[in-house]
């Protein structure tokens, strides 16, 4: 599972609205954001970068102002993280992911499952964007450009869910990239603190994973971030595969 997350990960960022592709590397560019989680690189599957190609691609993030970064699956090419090593990049986070199938999939039955909705409106893309903001506790802030990107998903073939708030607004959702190679990545699965324990996670999740499903994927995979989610999503039908490596290269070594 390791190469298709991989090449998922590559087709994926092929799909930033600007993409540097250098020594086995792609690079991919979101101008609207400088946030490090939207302006990254990863390898390709098998690659084996020199000192000089990992020198070109931090020049690459340098010539933008951005922090050098990387995501990616190690397994899948061995012989990347020696070379960003010696460069200098650090362990941001090391997640295991879990993958789903149409085999394991399970749907939420109890009665009282929340309602998930597809976002249609503006005031909906911008209700999901400021819950988001709020359940990952400001990592990001709620802006006119986050709801822009959540729409852009919905309409490029991936797929946004929200439940609906029971005094109005959104009180979670997430989202779900485009599928490629066979596979999709469901992310930023997250509730307002005000109203989690109430199966949000679970049922956005499984309404997601089962769209892609529908549309052709043969599995879904996503990371967590807790023992807590972990229980989510195992109960949704994920289990685990492999892990995925972030890295970047700290200010004081980029001289």
């Amino acid at each position: 599972m390791d190469i298709q997350v991989q090449s998922f990960a590559v087709s994926n960022l092929r799909r930033r609205p600007v993409v540097v592709e250098t020594g086995g590397f792609v690079a991919g560019f979101s101008p609207d954001t400088d946030s490090p989680y939207l302006n990254y690189a990863t390898p390709l599957p098998g690659a084996e970068p020199t000192a000089q190609d990992v020198a070109a691609l931090i020049g690459v993030f340098r010539e933008r102002g951005l922090l050098p970064r990387l995501e990616f699956a190690p397994q899948a090419a061995p012989g990347v993280e020696p070379a960003l090593r010696a460069a200098g990049f650090g362990t941001e986070a090391a997640h295991e992911y879990l993958v789903c199938t149409p085999r394991t999939l399970a749907l939420p039955v109890a009665a009282g499952s929340p309602l998930v909705e597809t976002p249609a409106t503006d005031e909906e893309f911008a209700g999901l964007d400021a819950a988001l903001a709020e359940a990952f506790g400001g990592v990001f802030a709620p802006s006119a450009e986050g709801a822009a990107r959540l729409r852009r998903t919905q309409h490029s073939g991936g797929a946004v869910r929200f439940v609906r708030a029971p005094q109005g607004g959104v009180a979670g959702g997430a989202t779900c990239s485009p599928p490629a190679e066979g596979t999709a990545e469901l992310a930023g699965v997250g509730t307002r603190p005000a109203h989690r324990a109430r199966g949000i996670a679970a049922a956005v999740t499984a309404a997601l994973t089962e769209t892609m499903f529908a549309r052709g994927a043969g599995s879904v995979w996503l990371e967590y971030s807790g023992e807590g989610s972990r229980r989510v999503y195992e109960r949704v039908g994920y289990r685990p595969r492999g892990t995925r490596l972030y890295v970047s290269l700290p200010a004081t070594r980029q001289l």
